[in-house]
């Protein structure tokens, strides 16, 4: 429960100082490494900021508990195969300009 109130402070819920001071340990031992330090996430790790407020399976207490306790995983299903290669790359260079590519 402390980190998900601590990554919770992080895009701005006001928490108490103690409880954010437990959950920052927590996420600094098992948390930074793949989202950063500051919850800026790491793309190349496919870890999502978590200091921005956009949530992929939502954003309140008991998601992030759930999330944090019983991960989801986003996998993207393999499309060698299904489509062509120049349909891959068409849809990758869409998906890179709509912001996820730096």
């Amino acid at each position: 429960g402390d980190v998900a109130d601590y990554v919770m402070s992080l895009s701005g819920t006001a928490i108490d100082p103690a409880v954010k001071e437990r959950g920052a340990a927590v996420f600094a031992e098992n948390c930074a490494a793949c989202h950063g330090e500051q919850g800026e996430g790491k793309m190349e790790l496919g870890a999502p900021a978590l200091n921005d407020s956009i949530w992929l399976y939502g954003g309140d207490r008991a998601s992030i508990v759930a999330q944090v306790t019983l991960p989801k995983q986003g996998v993207m299903p393999a499309w060698q195969g299904r489509i062509s290669d120049d349909w891959i790359k068409m849809v990758a260079i869409y998906v890179h300009n709509l912001g996820g590519g730096q």
